[in-house]
């Protein structure tokens, strides 16, 4: 498979998201959210009048595209704009040689006032006359090691960070707010949830990637397992920089999840206004943000004895979303897989996970 070359399309949900920040404010409390029995049919959309369309275009999808963008920031909190792209003012506290690669203990200026704690992973391969593709390695809950285990750190079961640099990858993985050592005060901040602050401190990740010299330009992949597999797709939604997403463990409806208890989503570090809705009402769900991330390619890994978020739920989402990436004609680019095990993300998928970033980004 080539790099994607949907650069129309891309340049299209580029415009779309553009427009969606700029008027969200102004929108919000008129947001038009389509009928629940509908919420699971991608290819309709509510036009100026409030009537019901269906989707015959990719322009089409795009208008019910912006609405799920503003039903996330509802529930999430506005997008932040350019008044908190300050300097990222990168300060690097520990350098060690990992063989293939050198690990990086940094923190960078996501916002004024807020400092993020990452782990850059440098290939010696890469320079810049040989430049290397970079990923955005979100990490899973954990309020003891925080980012460390995906680069090999505190507990090493789940290492896609350091494999991945091992592979050529120049790899970032942020801190999530309110884990480990990551405090940020996020109502001094401005922000509703940690889910958008989360966000955001992604995309501010994205600028430093994209600011490295030996960092090969066109798109990054971002891969991501529990927390860090449903914070894949959120970043994605609102950055196309992200041009490949790897999602394990990270989803299944809002309806399914828990036997439709969703205070798990509810804490300050996820999404607090989640108490507001039943989750029949919540305004949007997973069916329509995996389907808003077409055409770009998609990996899912959803273990059939996952006790977090059910399978079965998961492949609804997926049949849901599939007419999107088929009006773009890349339903390939849309893939699940289950092995049979727990919430976990074994050796063996995340080998076709990298196998897919490689076949894009390479």
């Amino acid at each position: 498979m080539k790099p994607i070359g949907h650069l129309r399309d891309l340049l299209l949900v580029i415009l779309s998201l553009c427009a969606t920040t700029f008027s969200f404010s102004l929108r919000a409390e008129k947001l038009q959210v389509l009928p629940r029995s509908e919420r699971t049919n991608l290819l309709v959309y509510l036009d100026a009048h409030g009537e019901m369309r269906p989707v015959k275009s990719k322009a089409d999808w795009l208008k019910r595209r912006a609405t799920i963008l503003d039903a996330m920031q509802q529930v999430m909190g506005p997008l932040p704009g350019k008044s908190k792209r300050c300097p990222l003012d990168v300060q690097i506290l520990e350098e060690v040689d990992c063989g293939s690669y050198v690990r990086r203990k940094l923190t960078y200026a996501s916002e004024p006032g807020s400092r993020v704690p990452a782990y850059l992973l440098v290939p010696k391969s890469a320079s810049k006359s040989s430049k290397a593709p970079a990923i955005l390695c979100l990490h899973p809950t954990h309020m003891i090691f925080g980012n460390q285990p995906v680069v090999g750190l505190g507990t090493t079961n789940l290492p896609y960070g350091a494999e991945l640099a091992e592979r050529g990858y120049v790899v970032l993985a942020p801190a999530y707010p309110l884990m480990a050592d990551y405090q940020p005060d996020l109502k001094a901040l401005g922000y509703q949830s940690g889910t958008m602050k989360a966000i955001w401190d992604n995309m501010r990740g994205l600028d430093l990637l994209q600011s490295l010299p030996y960092v090969k330009r066109g798109g990054f992949g971002a891969i991501g397992h529990s927390l860090g597999g449903h914070n894949s797709i959120y970043t994605a939604m609102f950055d196309p920089r992200i041009q490949v997403i790897v999602s394990s463990c990270g989803f299944d409806s809002f309806r399914d999840y828990q036997h439709g208890n969703l205070q798990g989503w509810c804490s300050e570090r996820y999404m607090p206004k989640l108490k507001n809705y039943r989750p029949e009402e919540v305004p949007f769900d997973f069916h329509e943000l995996i389907g808003a991330l077409a055409p770009r390619p998609c990996f899912i890994n959803a273990p059939l004895r996952d006790s977090n978020f059910q399978y079965w739920s998961v492949d609804e989402v997926v049949r849901a979303a599939a007419p999107v990436y088929e009006l773009y004609g890349v339903p390939g680019n849309l893939r699940v897989e289950h092995p049979d095990c727990e919430h976990d993300f074994p050796k063996e998928m995340r080998e076709k996970a990298y196998r897919l970033l490689d076949e894009n980004l390479r």
